[in-house]
Order: C-alpha cells, then structure tokens, then sequence
C-alpha cells in the first residue's frame, strides 16, 4: 500500500482567491490645509482628535503619528490615511502640525 496518497491540498477547489482590498484614498481640502477635527461618536463619550487631510504619498503618516502621539503625551491610532489622537487639546496639535509646515484649520466647534 502506499504511504503518498493526498490528504488535503490547497491548489483546487470552490474557494477563490481573495482579492485585496485597495488602500482607502486619502481626503484631500482643495485649500490644501490640514483639518482638526474633534469626534466623540461610537466612543463612549470619550474625545479624539481626527487630523485629516494630509496626502500619505508625501508624507510618512506612521512616523508621523508616531511623532504626534509622543509630543502630545496621548495615544492614538493611525486608521484609514486618518491619525487619531486621544484627548481634547486641538491648540496644542495645531501648533505642532504648524511646527512640522502643515497648514491648518480647526474644524467643528
């Protein structure tokens, strides 16, 4: 009898291949600034800072992030080309986007 008959193999079948997914574009201002936005929907109560509108394929956005959440002393996360640091202190962030060449704007109250 032989000992090499297949058991399972992954070359065939029903199941296709997933495609993957394309990165989600970036939100782009006409103006070119860079928005601060505040957001506390689906969080519990709790603020966080969404800094949108800078364009990924000129800037590092990990490190950048990365930069943000050690100055600012927060956590965050870095979600869909968007940077979100935890806490309220939009003047703070302002000016250290405005340190980095950012042009920015507050948005919502």
């Amino acid at each position: 009898m032989s000992e090499s008959r297949l058991v399972y193999s992954t070359e065939s079948g029903r199941i296709k291949p997933t495609e993957t997914e394309p990165e989600p574009a970036a939100k782009l201002f006409k103006d070119g600034a860079v928005r601060i936005e505040r957001q506390t929907k689906g969080r519990k109560g709790k603020g966080v800072m969404l800094v949108v509108g800078i364009d990924p394929n000129e800037h590092d956005l990990k490190k950048l992030a990365k930069t943000l959440k050690s100055k600012m002393g927060q956590g965050g996360a870095l979600k869909d080309n968007v940077i979100e640091i935890q806490g309220d202190d939009r003047s703070k962030l302002k000016t250290l986007l405005e340190a980095q060449g950012f042009k920015v704007k507050i948005a919502g109250g």
